[in-house]
C-alpha cells in the first residue's frame, strides 16, 4: 500500500514538473507564419541579389551556379546542367565528362569544374535571356536556379537633320529628324530645346525582338530665333546623344511701301509748279528792280541840280541889287 501511494504521489509530481505553462495555440502558429514568412523573404532577396547579370556584345560574361564543389570532392561525383529557357541545353557534364553541347555555343562555352560557373564569349544578341543551372549527387538534385542574362549592343550616334517646310519674316517652320541604328534593346528617344524637354515622335525597326534596332525620331518646330536642339538614344542603362544648332533663316528686309499714284502725282505737279514760279521770278524780278533803282537815282540827280540852281539865281539877284 505505502509503496502504491508513493508511486501515485511520484506520477502526480511528474506530472506536475514535466507539463510547462504553453502559449495559446493561434500565437503560436502565428509566430511560426511570421518566421517562415521572414525566411522565404530572406531567401527571395537572396535570389534576387545573383539573379540579373548585364553584358554587351562582344565582351565576355560568367554566369553564377548555386553549388560549389567541396575540396574533398570532384566533379566526378555529380551531374551539372546548364540550360537556357528551361528547353535548350547549353551544356551537360556526367562524371566528369561533358556529354552534351549546343551547336550555338560551340567554341563559346566553357564551365569552371568547381563553383561550375558558366562562360559565354563573345556575347551575342541571341544569348539574351533566362538561364538555369541543374546539380545532381547521387540522383538527387543538389540545387536548381536560374539566371536572366541581358545583353546590350550599342546604338550609333544620333544624327540630327534639319528642313526649312515654311519660312516668313516672323518664323521657320522645320521638320526635325533624328535616327540611330545598330543598337538592342528597344530604345527610348528624348531631347531638350535649350534644355527645355521636348517629345519627339518615334519609330522603330528591327526583324525580330533579339535583333537589332534601328530607332528614328520626328519633331516639327517652329524657330523664331536660334536654338540648339539634343537628340539622346536610352537603352538598358545606356545612352547616346547628339546636338545640333538651329538657325532662323530669313531675317526678312522689309522694302519701303511705295505711295500711291494720286500721291506721286500731286507731287510732281507741285514739284514743277515750284520750279516755274522760281524761274518767272528770276525772270522778271531783276527788271522791276532796276527801273525803279533807275527812277530813285533820276530824283536824286534832279534835286541835287535843282538845289545848285537855287544859289545861283540868288547871287543873280544880289549883284542886280547892288547894280
Amino acid at each position: 500500500m505505502q509503496l502504491t501511494k508513493m508511486a501515485k504521489k511520484t506520477r502526480s509530481y511528474r506530472k506536475m514538473m514535466c507539463l510547462p505553462a504553453s502559449p495559446p495555440a493561434p500565437a503560436l502558429r502565428t509566430w511560426l507564419r511570421l518566421g517562415l514568412f521572414v525566411l522565404l523573404c530572406l531567401g527571395i532577396g537572396q535570389a534576387l541579389e545573383k539573379k540579373v547579370v548585364k553584358s554587351k556584345v562582344g565582351e565576355k560574361v560568367s554566369l553564377p551556379c548555386c553549388h560549389e564543389i567541396p575540396i574533398s570532392e570532384s566533379l566526378h561525383k555529380y551531374r551539372v546542367y546548364w540550360q537556357k529557357n528551361i528547353t535548350d541545353v547549353v551544356l551537360a557534364y556526367s562524371e566528369g565528362n561533358m556529354i552534351s553541347k549546343h551547336k550555338r555555343y560551340q567554341n563559346r562555352t566553357e564551365m569552371d569544374p568547381w563553383n561550375l560557373t558558366l562562360w559565354i564569349s563573345p556575347m551575342e544578341i541571341l544569348d539574351n535571356g533566362s538561364y538555369q543551372c541543374v546539380v545532381q549527387r547521387n540522383s538527387v538534385v543538389v540545387c536548381d536556379e536560374s539566371v536572366i542574362l541581358f545583353v546590350t549592343a550599342d546604338f550609333s550616334k544620333p544624327n540630327i537633320t534639319a528642313e526649312v517646310s515654311a519660312d516668313s519674316c516672323e518664323s521657320t517652320e522645320m521638320v526635325i529628324m533624328c535616327s540611330s541604328h545598330g543598337g538592342f534593346p528597344k530604345p527610348r528617344i528624348s531631347g531638350a530645346l535649350n534644355n527645355m524637354s521636348v517629345e519627339w515622335n518615334a519609330t522603330w525597326v528591327s526583324e525580330s525582338s533579339l535583333s537589332p534596332y534601328n530607332v528614328t525620331g520626328k519633331l516639327v518646330l517652329n524657330v523664331t530665333k536660334d536654338v540648339n536642339i539634343t537628340c539622346s538614344v536610352e537603352y538598358n542603362g545606356f545612352a547616346k546623344s547628339a546636338s545640333l544648332l538651329l538657325k532662323k533663316t530669313n531675317d526678312c528686309f522689309v522694302p519701303p511701301v511705295p505711295p500711291p499714284y494720286n500721291v506721286i502725282t500731286a507731287s510732281i505737279i507741285i514739284v514743277i509748279t515750284f520750279i516755274l514760279a522760281i524761274a518767272l521770278a528770276a525772270r522778271y524780278l531783276p527788271r522791276h528792280v532796276c527801273s525803279h533803282c533807275c527812277k530813285g537815282q533820276n530824283s536824286v540827280e534832279e534835286g541835287v541840280k535843282d538845289s545848285m540852281k537855287a544859289p545861283l539865281s540868288d547871287k543873280g539877284t544880289a549883284e542886280t541889287s547892288s547894280v
